[in-house]
Parts: C-alpha cells; sequence; structure tokens
C-alpha cells in the first residue's frame, strides 16, 4: 500500500542519471573522436530515458490517488460525531440500510447531547425584551431532579436579538454549568430575571379586568362609587403586573370585581382589622 508523497525510483534515477552522464561525455568529446550520428543517438537515449522516468513519477502519482480514494471510501464506515458527548437515542440496528442525506423520508443514526454545561432556553415577554437587551442581567433557574431542588444563580448568556414573529417572545439562553448532571435535556425549568425597577405602578393581577375597550382597572373613589380605568400593562410577573398608565400609586382597586358590578356603583371597602 501507497502512502505520503509519491517515491522516487532509485533505479529510475540512477538510469537517468547515466543517461545523462553518458550523453554529456559524447556531447563534449572533441570533432573527430566520435561521430555525429553516435552522439545524436546518445542524446536520443538520454530523453528517451528522462520521459521514461516522469512517467513513472506519474504512475505513482496516480496510484497514490487510488489509494487516497480508497481510504476516504473505508472511513465512511465508521461514524464520527462533530463533538464529545452521550448517545441518548439511537435509531438503527446492524443490518439496517442506511440512506445518505437529510429529507423528510430519512431518520438520523444517533441523537446525541453534550450535558456540560447545559444550555436552558427561555421565551421571554416582548415587555421584558427591552430590558434583557441591555447587558447580561441576573437569573436564577430552578427545576427537581434526583428528588431535590436545583437552583442556579447566574447571568443571561446571550438573546436571539429579534422576537419571535408569531409568538411576540424573546428566545433568552442561560448556560448552566453540569458537571454532576444534576441537570438533564428535557426538564421543565422556572426562570426569573432580576429586571432593573421603572419606578411604575405594581398592582394584583386579580385587579385586572380584560373587557372590550382593552385591559382595566376599577378603583373606589372619594365617594365609595367605581370607577373604571383604561391602563397599559408594561410587565406581567404573573402574580404581580406593572402598569405604565392608568392608576397612581394611592390609588384602591378592587380585586377579582364582579361582572355584576357596573361602573358608578356604590361599593363598601372592607377595612382591615
Amino acid at each position: 500500500m501507497l502512502h505520503g508523497a509519491p517515491a522516487e525510483s532509485p533505479f529510475g534515477d540512477a538510469e537517468a542519471a547515466f543517461a545523462k552522464t553518458t550523453y554529456d561525455r559524447w556531447r563534449d568529446s572533441p570533432d573527430g573522436v566520435v561521430s555525429a550520428q553516435e552522439r545524436d543517438e546518445k542524446q536520443a537515449a538520454f530523453g528517451t530515458t528522462n520521459a521514461q522516468l516522469q512517467q513513472s513519477f506519474a504512475q505513482v502519482a496516480l496510484d497514490q490517488a487510488r489509494v487516497d480514494q480508497y481510504s476516504a471510501l473505508s472511513a465512511y464506515k465508521q461514524v464520527r460525531a462533530p463533538f464529545d458527548g452521550t448517545i441518548t437515542q439511537r435509531n438503527i440496528d446492524i443490518g439496517n440500510l442506511v440512506t445518505a442525506g437529510s429529507t423528510s423520508a430519512t431518520t438520523p443514526l444517533y441523537v446525541m447531547t453534550q450535558n456540560d454545561p447545559i444550555r436552558v432556553m427561555i421565551e421571554v415577554p416582548q415587555s421584558a425584551a427591552t430590558d434583557l437587551m441591555q447587558g447580561q442581567l441576573p437569573v436564577t433557574v430552578t427545576g427537581t431532579g434526583g428528588g431535590q431542588g436545583l437552583t442556579y444563580s447566574g447571568k443571561v448568556t446571550r438573546t436571539a436579538e429579534a422576537l419571535n414573529a408569531q409568538a411576540r417572545t424573546l428566545q433568552v439562553e442561560v448556560d448552566i454549568p453540569n458537571g454532576a448532571g444534576h441537570w438533564l435535556p428535557g426538564m421543565y425549568i422556572t426562570a426569573s430575571f432580576d429586571l432593573p425597577p421603572r419606578g411604575q405602578v405594581q398592582v394584583p393581577a386579580a385587579a385586572l379586568l380584560f373587557r372590550a375597550n382593552g385591559a382595566q382597572v376599577a378603583t373606589v373613589n372619594a365617594e365609595g362609587r367605581i370607577v373604571m380605568h383604561d391602563v397599559a400593562i408594561a410587565r406581567d410577573d404573573g402574580s404581580m403586573v406593572e402598569l405604565g398608565s392608568g392608576v397612581k400609586a394611592g390609588d384602591k382597586l378592587v380585586l377579582n370585581l364582579s361582572s355584576q358590578i357596573s361602573p358608578g356603583d356604590p361599593v363598601e371597602v372592607a377595612r382591615q382589622p
């Protein structure tokens, strides 16, 4: 088997060198010592030998190309992953037909994961996208694994820097060191971001009403009557909602307002004991 660069033929090199030396000797001989015909014969012999040597080099290069071709075809017998990881799914057994390409009719041979670090994908509402684009904000990720709670506190690693046109959300990624292997791919987690304050009013989510005019809250005025206010939601934290407009600090809000109560109806404010 041939390997590496094309090898030179010692026999061919020696024969060519001998032919060249012979031709040089006859070429440099004084006129009258050798005939012109003999000199031409030695020159022709030298040219023929040199051509045969170049042909040998070309044949060696051709043979090497064939060896490289067979080596490349043999390498297809092994499937190599582009990274170190763990096979989590195998879709092939010995004797199965393997089809080249990646189409809807083909199935991947294996599914691999690299779990250290493990990457968490979080879809963040548009209302918080601007703050997350400012820098690596603190984030806390919690999950369950091995019968115990898992918690990671760190910073946002990267964002998609563009909103999903359908869901109007921003994809945020957090890389969690996972040398111990407690975090597993596919786990459900809860993520909370430490967003900078905006100085806006926060109200309980139970104070929001969603009607034909949009989001509203109900307040109680000085006469003890219901007044409806259109509001703009700036942030939604689940239990608490930050409002951009519509109410101000100190307003008395009505929680879980019944649909049977209309604006202007008198109510009595329950006092805390």
